[in-house]
């Protein structure tokens, strides 16, 4: 992990010399500027959309996953563009455009569905459990026997 945070900060110094050399240093800074005030507008909008939505769907009954995990990306979208620097910035702006953030949303989707347990029960699946009910009124009765759990 520390490789990948080391390779990420290595591509954003050079992103960000390139511009800054192409373009000169104060451009760049408004460019940078520019970028945080339009990816914290559109993470606003974006994010009261999907509030919204996972408002109606929660009222009409239906499960909302779609929208929870739209409202997470749209999240991660405007913590990008808080980052400072293009790398961040263009990764989070993908993050806000709808376009983009449902191919994400299907292949994020699609991963942790092929790494959840085999045992996971699916959507929409009852497991029953075989139980007894038994009444606390058991009068000079023998204590009920305790379950031992061995914990090896």
């Amino acid at each position: 992990m520390a490789v990948v945070f080391l390779l990420y900060l290595v591509a954003e110094v050079a992103a960000v010399w390139a511009v800054a050399s192409l373009i000169g240093f104060l451009p760049t800074l408004g460019v940078l500027l520019a970028g945080a005030f339009l990816g914290s507008w559109l993470a606003r909008r974006e994010g009261g959309k999907a509030a919204r939505a996972f408002m109606t769907t929660a009222r009409s009954g239906r499960s909302p996953h779609a929208e929870i995990t739209n409202g997470m990306l749209v999240g991660l979208g405007g913590l990008l563009i808080l980052i400072p620097g293009f790398v961040s910035d263009v990764f989070g702006l993908l993050l806000l455009l709808p376009p983009t953030r449902a191919v994400v949303r299907k292949a994020w989707v699609r991963r942790i569905e092929k790494r959840a347990p085999v045992g996971y029960p699916a959507q929409g699946r009852v497991i029953v459990v075989d139980s007894e009910v038994v009444s606390e009124n058991r009068g000079d009765q023998d204590p009920p026997p305790r379950m031992i759990i061995d914990s090896q």
